[in-house]
């Protein structure tokens, strides 16, 4: 251990263990040795029986499949639990959540149900693929700082033909009112920063979200187009309506960009200078078409800041182009416009989480045909990366002949997961042993399984219930669309 004092922290992971085990309402212990097995097997998660082969899972491989698909957690409960852990926070004390959908494939699980077409990306430059799966949304706090170190705090899983913004408005919603009820947020704090990236409809979650304490900064695409605020209304002899919206701020057509508001650089090691333009109160022109069909009141003018963000170069010599941010706040300061595209870069953090969840952790390795099932391992995978964050400051560095050595506060999560099994014998295991049964006779030998599995089709499927076509801009050879 790395210092001399380490009860608390040891009480601390001690009691989620306690905690996590009461969450767990059928089959706990087969489930909380599994999760386990996780942390204490040697290397990387290769597939689900070879984890009843570790010495902490005292139960057979039998066991361990009846745990997975006959087992029950309370995943309110652990959401509280989870919610009431430390969490990491920005240089200004405020807390930063970040929201991304990362897909279970199953390409070749013809009997698995609710299966969706999961974006991907190919090896090739550009290449994108749909592959039949599970997309889970997760979110998750960030911290600040070079790390790959991130608090999952939700995990939902889409079904097919789900609204995204909406199952995301929801997602979150309950996340913040956790937080404020484990005393996380009070008045008077910095408000919640909410990170989305490109494929989400940041002032429509921005406007479901407006009486929480969060603020939404999301990237937009390079080809948007929005409106300046509405001009004085000014009497016009000729008559006709007052204008509802000013003018078009293109984000490809520099004339229409005007002088920012704000601007700032900043000297950066991976990028060199990053140069950040800022323009306030630019909003979205809605319609009553998609999202919007079924609001019946007027149709809201949800205004934000607009931040142009170059670099001057990348580590990876791919090519340079701008970043399009908008954040739900107005009116912002210099201090301001550096904290938020900071923060957002802070949000491939998570892409970090997914790389330990399914490589190391082995997240998306079992062969699982039931998504309730699919579930259960995937609230397992969260509560074993829970504790691998709680026993940070309590292992050793077992690094590699080959590997650099680490501080003892950078230790990253597969080298805090390979000192957990000298650890284990140090906290709460509250699990019972394994009574010893007899097996049951099984089929008969010779017989064969005659129960054929049913098949189902991959659900293809908008939020409106209406078949999945490509987009028009989505095809080589258009135009950009021109999306206001």
């Amino acid at each position: 251990m790395h210092h001399l004092d380490s009860g608390p922290a040891l009480g601390a992971l001690s009691g989620f263990r306690r905690e996590f085990h009461c969450c767990l309402t059928r089959r706990a212990d087969g489930l909380f040795e599994l999760a386990d097995a996780v942390l204490c097997a040697d290397g990387p998660v290769r597939t689900l029986v070879g984890l009843s082969l570790a010495p902490e899972h005292r139960r057979g491989h039998g066991g361990l499949y009846d745990a997975v698909n006959n087992g029950r957690i309370d995943t309110d409960r652990l959401r509280d639990a989870l919610a009431g852990l430390p969490l990491p926070r920005a240089a200004d004390g405020r807390l930063v959540l970040a929201v991304d959908v990362s897909p279970w494939l199953r390409p070749d699980g013809n009997t698995c149900p609710d299966r969706s077409f999961c974006h991907t990306y190919g090896r090739g430059r550009n290449e994108h693929r749909m592959i039949p799966g599970w997309p889970y949304s997760f979110v998750a706090a960030l911290e600040t700082g070079g790390t790959s170190w991130t608090a999952l705090l939700d995990a939902v899983r889409l079904a097919p033909g789900a609204d995204v913004a909406a199952v995301t408005v929801a997602q979150v919603r309950g996340v913040v009112e956790r937080l404020i009820a484990a005393g996380q947020w009070r008045q008077g704090d910095p408000e919640i920063l909410v990170v989305l990236d490109a494929g989400y409809d940041a002032p429509r979650i921005a406007h479901l979200l407006a009486n929480l304490p969060v603020r939404v900064l999301g990237r937009m695409r390079s080809d948007r187009v929005l409106r300046r605020p509405t001009p004085p209304r000014v009497h016009n002899p000729l008559g006709g309506r007052f204008p509802k919206h000013g003018g078009e701020f293109v984000f490809g057509d520099p004339a229409t960009w005007g002088v920012e508001h704000v601007t700032t650089r900043t000297d950066t090691r991976l990028y060199g200078t990053a140069t950040a333009q800022a323009w306030n109160r630019l909003h979205p022109r809605l319609t009553r078409r998609n999202a919007w069909i079924d609001h019946t009141a007027p149709l809201p003018i949800i205004e934000g800041t607009v931040i142009r963000l170059t670099v001057e170069h990348l580590p990876s010599g791919g090519v340079n182009k701008p970043v399009w941010l908008w954040c739900s706040g107005v009116d912002a300061d210099t201090a301001e416009i550096d904290r938020w595209w900071r923060m957002f870069l802070r949000r491939f953090d998570v892409e970090h989480t997914f790389r330990m969840l399914k490589q190391t952790l082995g997240w998306t390795r079992p062969r699982l045909r039931d998504p309730d099932a699919a579930d259960r391992w995937t609230w397992l995978i969260l509560a074993a990366h829970a504790q691998l964050r709680l026993a940070r400051p309590l292992v050793a560095d077992l690094r590699h002949p080959w590997e650099r050595p680490a501080e003892p506060a950078k230790l990253t999560p597969a080298r805090v997961r390979r000192g957990f099994r000298n650890l284990h014998t140090k906290i709460a295991r509250p699990a019972a042993a394994p009574k010893p049964v007899r097996p049951g006779p099984g089929r008969p030998a010779g017989s064969k399984n005659r129960v054929v599995a049913q098949r189902f089709d991959v659900g293809l499927l908008l939020a409106t219930g209406q078949a999945y076509t490509r987009p028009a801009h989505h095809k080589k050879g258009t135009k950009p669309r021109r999306t206001a």
